[in-house]
């Protein structure tokens, strides 16, 4: 799933967005629902977080909002916005490669996602991958600092 969720980083790179990927599946058979790539700057939407399309297009597809039974993979670690939305989509497990030291938040900043406070609780796997994660985001903002300057 981890791998699916880098492709969808890379595509949205070569879009000119951030590479962040994710890929909404079934947890118990392993059926890939939906998966998404960062899309604000092409859609100038703010809400467009690959994680976060990749649960709408999820609920849309299996016609119900909550996403029980799905675990979401992304390259990225949640924000406070996409965690959120995990919890209230009832997302059963979140899988993340790398930390994300600014708005990280299911584990480095905040623990939304599997907060006992909330009513529904997600199982939260960081670290996938997350050289590779990593690798790519930092590839991504070398060449934006590179072009501007």
């Amino acid at each position: 799933m981890m791998r699916i969720a880098l492709a969808e980083a890379e595509r949205a790179w070569n879009l000119g967005e951030v590479p962040v990927g994710a890929v909404v599946y079934h947890t118990s058979s392993g059926r890939v629902i939906a998966s998404a790539g960062n899309a604000r700057e092409s859609r100038n939407d703010p809400s467009a977080h690959a994680e976060f399309s990749a649960m709408v297009e999820a609920a849309r597809i299996l016609g119900d909002w909550r996403l029980t039974g799905c675990s979401l993979v992304v390259t990225l670690e949640p924000c406070p916005m996409c965690a959120g939305l995990i919890v209230n989509s009832r997302i059963d497990r979140v899988i993340y490669g790398a930390s994300d030291p600014k708005a990280g938040a299911v584990r480095t900043l905040l623990t939304i996602a599997d907060d006992p406070r909330l009513n529904h609780r997600a199982e939260v796997v960081p670290g996938l991958a997350a050289g590779e994660c990593g690798a790519l985001l930092r590839a991504f903002f070398m060449q934006l600092r590179q072009r501007r300057s």
